[in-house]
């Protein structure tokens, strides 16, 4: 008996005290994912890329916003909303204690306000996406003057945009008809 707590004393703790310390995660350890929403431009590419479909986004045009959430119940941890992600909004972290006393809390919620059309007032696309384009434009090489010029075109909805084209076209295809100078 003595022999086997002498060994035991000289082998030390076969176990880690978790939960009671904190336990020690590698390098690479994909965790919940944290959200920063003043960095998200509401694209959604997140919510397309995600296989466990626990990323979602509803728009409501009555009231001119688009929500997002992200239920971690559903989270699969796969890391595709991150790869995805063109401002980086989205970051898998090192934590893994998920455990919570009620299932809406584990609901992460968004809301970003939408962009009007210019010609028939529809809410359309998130604001913040919008200036996010002009940003991409203007880091491209474009003077920032023809950027913004740009805005006009971008706060138009893909519709009216349609309609726009059409009415262009049949008039250049009239013109071209009666022989006339364009």
């Amino acid at each position: 008996m003595l022999k086997l707590l002498k060994e035991l004393l000289r082998t030390g703790d076969a176990t880690v005290k978790y939960p009671f310390a904190p336990l020690p995660v590698k390098p690479g350890v994909r965790g919940k994912p944290e959200f920063a929403g003043q960095r998200c431009i509401a694209c959604a590419a997140c919510t397309i890329a995600c296989p466990a479909t626990a990323l979602t986004m509803a728009t409501d045009p009555a009231a001119g916003t688009r929500t997002w959430q992200l239920d971690l119940g559903r989270c699969i941890f796969c890391a595709r909303c991150e790869e995805v992600c063109p401002t980086g909004a989205i970051v898998l972290s090192d934590n893994f204690e998920l455990s919570v006393r009620k299932r809406d809390d584990l609901l992460m919620t968004a809301e970003f306000t939408l962009t009007n059309c210019r010609t028939c007032e529809t809410p359309f696309a998130p604001a913040k996406e919008v200036g996010y384009v002009i940003a991409l434009l203007v880091r491209a090489g474009m003077p920032e003057e023809d950027a913004e010029g740009r805005r006009a075109q971008l706060e138009t909805c893909p519709g009216c945009r349609r309609h726009a084209d059409v009415a262009r076209i049949s008039r250049t295809s009239l013109v071209r008809l009666a022989g006339l100078p364009a």
